[in-house]
């Protein structure tokens, strides 16, 4: 039963893991300071471990509590700060700092998309944090993940939701424009003008961890197209503008958010 299990999370373990050993190699070959290798690996560990091992409840209840654990945690940068230049988007933790959108959002996505009742709510709220913020990339991801799942069939609702979180994406990507840190925004970019074949591998894990995603074991295609939408949105953004490019680039932030998201399942794999 256990080999059965960790055999069906494989494909989430890869969709993690591929782009993660990617952007580690990438930063390995080109100079990032050892600290931003040390916490991207270990956030692969901590992830890999919470895929294999998590277990949350079916029931209603307590998955819409964690869906406001995750709200709250989304819009706690707007009361606690720091705050730079008019933006507050991110979460201190110890030595570590957490970007929000990245950390909360996959899992708020997964659980939204399994509620009809509270999913749109839901991420109505969320899209206003990220408007206050202002964080365009966690908007569009809103975005894609609210189309994911409108083509999923839950249409309607979630549909007005993504044209919410694509106006709002517009409108916060006209503030709140923070410089450029190297391996953290523009990776791809970056890479391109150090090695072609280096940039393209990293698009290429990328490409594949969003397609393994689709096929990630998750229960239900709409949560599955709700957190492929998610990562397409943090993707596309950190290639338009200076935002941090998920899983390929530093920060824990996208890579314990995705873990999160793929390990919430109600039972063990069969």
């Amino acid at each position: 039963m256990a080999m059965r299990a960790a055999a069906g999370r494989r494909p989430a373990l890869v969709a993690l893991a591929l782009p993660v050993l990617a952007g580690l190699a990438y930063m390995a070959a080109f100079g990032a300071p050892r600290s931003y290798l040390a916490v991207n690996a270990l956030a692969l560990v901590a992830g890999g471990a919470w895929i294999l091992f998590a277990r949350i409840p079916a029931a209603a209840t307590p998955r819409r509590v964690a869906a406001l654990v995750l709200l709250a945690l989304l819009a706690l940068p707007l009361l606690t700060g720091p705050e730079l230049d008019g933006v507050a988007r991110w979460i201190p933790l110890g030595p570590v700092t957490f970007h929000a959108g990245m950390l909360a959002l996959p899992p708020l996505a997964v659980l939204a998309a399994g509620d009809r009742a509270q999913g749109p709510p839901l991420l109505l709220a969320a899209v206003l944090a990220s408007l206050l913020q202002p964080d365009s990339a966690t908007a569009l991801a809103l975005a894609c993940a609210a189309t994911g799942i409108a083509l999923a069939g839950r249409a309607r609702p979630f549909g007005l939701i993504a044209v919410a979180a694509l106006v709002a994406a517009l409108a916060a990507a006209q503030r709140g424009d923070l410089p450029p840190q190297p391996f953290v925004e523009h990776v791809i970019g970056d890479a391109a003008r150090q090695s072609l074949a280096f940039s393209a591998g990293l698009l290429a894990t990328l490409a594949a961890a969003f397609a393994l995603v689709v096929w990630s074991g998750l229960p239900g295609r709409a949560e599955r197209f709700a957190l492929a939408g998610t990562l397409l949105g943090f993707a596309v953004a950190a290639m338009i503008a200076s935002y941090p490019t998920p899983l390929i680039g530093y920060g824990a932030s996208a890579i314990v958010g995705l873990a999160i998201a793929l390990g919430l399942r109600s039972k063990p794999a069969a």
